[in-house]
This record gives C-alpha cells, structure tokens and sequence, in this order.
C-alpha cells in the first residue's frame, strides 16, 4: 500500500472560456470505478446539449484504475491531457468532468490540450487537495479508572480516537502510523503501568 495519497478535496465545479468556447470542469472523490462512473453520468445527464463531455478518473492508493475519454475530440486531446494533468497533481480517487461549449473558433490540437489539461488543473487550484495517509489501526483496552487520562493523553498528542466503547473495561480505537507503532506501545505501558492492552488491527487511510 502506499504511504499517502492526494485526493480532491470537496466535489465542485470550475468555469474557464477560451475563445468564446466554455470549458466546465466537475470535480469529484470517488472511491471505487462504479463511483467515477456515475459521476460521469451525471454530468453527462445535466450538460446533455453540451458540444463535449470529457472525462477521466484515477481510482486506488496506487493509481491502479486510470481511465479517459475525448468523447468525440481528436483522439488524445482531450481526455489523455486531463488524466496526465491528474497524475502530475498525484490525485488519487478523483474523477474529472470537462464540458465544452463550443463557441465557433476552432482552438487546434494543441490548444485543445492545453484547454482540457489546463481546466483541470485550474480546478484543482480552486477545490483544492487533502494528503490521505495510511495508517494502522488498534485497539487499546484499559479499565475505567485509567480511561479518562489515556483519551485526554492521546488527544493532547494528537491521536485520532476513532472510537470509545464502555464495558467492563474501557476499549479505545485509535489510528496510528506503523513508524509510531512500538513508540506507542511503549508510551501506553508507562502511561498504565503496563495494565493497558494493544491490539493491532489492519490499515486504514485518514486525512494527514
């Protein structure tokens, strides 16, 4: 799995014109193909007198799922340049939309490359990114009299508590980097006077 992964930040949609035609570039998450998919054709649904409707996706930490589409532009100009402009940005689990209306002057290859790559780019500047990196997760089980101070601890140091159930004894979900890992578990034994547990569990990614 990879370490961390750039993600578009919020769904959205920018608007730039280049010789009287209308580029429109929808922005969106996705996190699975079917995902990126729909997304497409909702675009294609709302803009369906639009001249083009352009799309490429990036889906998985690894980038492993990368489609696009010209949707009737000269072959490469369209969608190769959107998907290019996605993974020099490092954006994963994203999936783009350009709609063009045309306005009556033809831009040429090269500048077709340019419109589509550069909408997309200049959509990623307005939405904006998150970094997502990869953690672990665990599982800390401590009685109640020591549950109050490991929460506060954790917290103050900046752990993500995922989740905290009360039982006979107190389990907290925590994430954490592998690297922190025997730290951690080394902190909590102090912190508890070893009566703590630490479970580990699988992986996860969460905002950074």
């Amino acid at each position: 799995m990879q370490d961390e992964y750039r993600t578009v930040a919020r769904a959205g949609v920018h608007e730039t014109e280049i010789n009287r035609s209308r580029f429109l570039c929808a922005l969106a998450p996705a996190a699975t193909e079917q995902e990126a998919q729909d997304f497409v054709a909702a675009v294609r649904k709302e803009h369906a007198d639009a001249t083009h409707n352009c799309w490429a996706y990036v889906i998985g930490a690894d980038a492993s799922v990368q489609k696009a589409s010209d949707d009737g532009e000269p072959g490469g100009t369209a969608g190769v340049p959107m998907l290019q402009m996605l993974l020099r940005r490092d954006m994963r689990y994203v999936v783009a939309v350009v709609t063009r209306y045309y306005g009556g002057v033809k831009l040429g290859a090269g500048g077709l490359i340019r419109a589509y790559g550069g909408a997309v780019g200049e959509a990623l500047d307005t939405l904006g990114t998150i970094t997502r990196r990869r953690f672990r997760l665990a599982t800390v089980t401590v009685d109640h009299q020591r549950a109050g101070r490991v929460q506060n601890d954790l917290r103050a140091t900046g752990r993500e508590v995922r989740d905290v159930r009360y039982g006979e004894e107190v389990t907290i979900e925590i994430g954490l980097p592998d690297a922190d890992v025997d730290a951690f578990r080394s902190w909590l034994a102090d912190a508890t006077a070893g009566s703590a547990r630490l479970e580990l569990g699988g992986e996860a990614y969460g905002d950074a």
